[in-house]
């Protein structure tokens, strides 16, 4: 079961997301969700506080009291699976909205095919999280799986993986035998990852901000980017964000 929530502080637009919504369930019925609506952004920003989640945010940006973009931040600093989609009347909060890894950034009046194709991109991509592929570490204590998601970036160390995970921790592998490249070719060729160093393999999903010399990640690590693989590093995560966000 996926979980929704709407906020909107106008109740002409929150009606018309609940329409859509039911719209949608009709045309998907092998889709399973339930969806709760708020008027006051005040309150679902003390629920999110007090550790309720949803899969899924549907967000007003302009409310008064919390605004969407207040709303954003905090489920990223809590919890950064869960799918954001922004819905507002003006253009000029877009950048913002990246920040917080926004799936989709819509204009209001809500057009119905671009309101559907943004919930087919939330349902698949919530629904791929759910079974996410680990990845397994060599430690002391034996083998180790790390979900895909959970990794925010690998260090080569002295001959060994220092993995640093989203929560901030981290897990050490034992001395690598094979080389680097070996060891994170399967994460190399998933999508999500990027090597930007001969020693570093970072998640783009965990990328604060990106320059040609360095890449800030959410963890506040500063990662380099070689000068060899710069221009590659660059195309790929314009590609990347492109498609994600």
């Amino acid at each position: 079961m996926m979980r929704i929530v709407v906020c909107d502080d106008s109740m002409e637009d929150l009606a018309k997301i609940e329409r859509l919504l039911a719209k949608y369930k009709k045309y998907h019925t092998e889709i399973v969700f339930e969806a709760e609506q708020f008027t006051d952004s005040e309150k679902l920003y003390d629920s999110i506080q007090e550790n309720k989640r949803w899969d899924i945010y549907i967000l007003d940006i302009i409310m008064s009291d919390k605004t969407g973009i207040d709303i954003g931040t905090l489920v990223r600093s809590m919890d950064k699976k869960s799918i954001i989609i922004y819905i507002t009347s003006s253009n000029d909060f877009a950048l913002v909205a990246y920040h917080v890894h926004a799936i989709r950034y819509l204009l209001k009046p809500v057009q119905e095919e671009l309101f559907f194709e943004a919930l087919d991109y939330a349902f698949f991509h919530t629904t791929e999280e759910k079974k996410d592929t680990s990845y397994m570490i060599k430690t002391k204590e034996g083998l180790t799986a790390v979900p895909y998601s959970k990794i925010e970036y690998i260090e080569n160390r002295s001959r060994k993986l220092n993995v640093c995970l989203t929560d901030k921790k981290n897990v050490q592998s034992i001395f690598i035998r094979k080389s680097f490249d070996e060891e994170i070719l399967e994460l190399a060729e998933n999508e999500n990852f990027l090597r930007v160093h001969k020693s570093f393999l970072v998640n783009m999903n965990c990328i604060d901000k990106f320059s040609q010399e360095n890449i800030l990640m959410e963890s506040g690590r500063m990662i380099p980017v070689s000068k060899a693989r710069r221009s590659e590093v660059k195309k790929s995560y314009l590609t990347f964000i492109t498609e994600h966000y």
